[in-house]
């Protein structure tokens, strides 16, 4: 089976989900590949607030052994961000992370097909993909594919495409004790959320933590201050969440919060990710990438936000189309989500092979 976006699964190729084979988004689909694992180094980065193994696969020559004179913000002040990490030494780095929201599976079914290519050279439905494999070489990759695994745990759909608005909902953000939707953006009005909930919903560890919006001064989830731990101690370039958005086309969202040269670097993403679509008949919001802050009220410090402030990466949210049925807009299949996902990949991955990251 392909995943250039142009083929659909043939009869008898679907899991008990309805999803095509390649389409693997669980904790056990990522423990046995974890488990299968020869070619990365693999780690627990953190147990969950619900004691879950959050994965990491990484690929590459590592920098966490090149010397740190000073933390990112320090380095700024000197006026020399190499006191914190020196390109003309360090490993380009790219880390992705998926499954934030336990309901967002289409980076994770991804991640999971380009572990499966850096494995094996092929993808989980077969299929080599030369390109990305030879854009992976000379790169620190850095692979979590759920972080999130307790809000992942809590929702039994494999994929939310071909699903209705209510599904979305239920299986994002749960009820509140009433048993009405909570909803999106009202979800958020609660935080910690679990003691105003009846069903606990995916965007949430077992605490009722959206990772997305923690304290990030003082980070009550041990899963974001091990994200925000990790991008530092791999002086992580480039860092991709990987979310999903409803009926969205593909949309490479700006970070509120980030410097400008830094977001240079994503609407330059962004333009090259449309033009690469437009070649596919894939839809990507484009050329410019989408911002949040236009309006009365500014946009969100979220945790593409700290990563940012944290190590100084490009860092920015990759929202992926989910089809939702009864909804307008973009309805893709999983082959095209996938392949969308893996055009954002090559195309960040062609940036740092050109040092185009080192906007200081």
């Amino acid at each position: 089976m392909t995943l250039t976006g142009r083929e659909t699964a043939r009869p008898g190729e679907k899991n008990e989900m309805n999803c095509p084979v390649f389409w693997k988004t669980s904790n056990e689909d990522v423990k046995q590949l974890y488990e299968g694992a020869r070619r990365a180094e693999k780690s627990i980065l953190t147990y969950s607030a619900g004691g879950r193994p959050v994965y990491l696969f990484a690929y590459g020559r590592s920098n966490e052994h090149e010397p740190k004179k000073a933390n990112w913000s320090s380095a700024l002040g000197s006026k020399d961000p190499t006191c914190y990490s020196d390109p003309a030494t360090k490993t380009p780095t790219l880390v992705l992370i998926g499954a934030e929201h336990g309901q967002e599976t289409e980076g994770t079914a991804a991640l999971l097909n380009l572990v499966s290519l850096l494995e094996t050279g092929k993808d989980l439905g077969g299929i080599a993909n030369d390109a990305l494999s030879d854009l992976c070489e000379n790169i620190r990759l850095v692979i979590v594919p759920i972080a999130n695994p307790d809000g992942r745990s809590r929702v039994k759909p494999a994929a939310i495409l071909g699903l209705k608005q209510y599904d979305l909902r239920y299986w994002g953000q749960g009820t509140w004790k009433d048993g009405s939707l909570c909803g999106w953006p009202e979800c958020k009005k609660i935080h910690p959320i679990l003691d105003a909930v009846d069903f606990l919903g995916g965007y949430y560890n077992d605490d009722g933590i959206n990772l997305m919006h923690d304290d990030f001064f003082d980070p009550k989830a041990k899963e974001t201050k091990a994200l925000l731990d990790l991008c530092e101690r791999e002086c992580a370039d480039i860092v991709i969440h990987l979310h999903g958005g409803g009926d969205s086309k593909g949309n490479l969202m700006q970070t509120s919060y980030m410097s400008e040269p830094a977001k240079a670097i994503v609407e330059k993403l962004a333009g090259c990710c449309y033009e690469r679509g437009k070649a596919e008949d894939l839809e990507f919001v484009g050329p410019h990438a989408c911002s949040l802050d236009d309006g009365p009220v500014p946009g969100a410090f979220n945790l593409a936000s700290a990563t940012h402030h944290k190590c100084g990466a490009v860092s920015f949210v990759y929202e992926s189309n989910e089809c939702i049925v009864d909804e307008p807009g973009p309805k893709l299949s999983h082959e095209q989500v996938t392949r969308m996902h893996m055009i954002v990949f090559e195309e960040t991955l062609k940036v740092l092979h050109k040092r185009e990251y080192r906007y200081i």
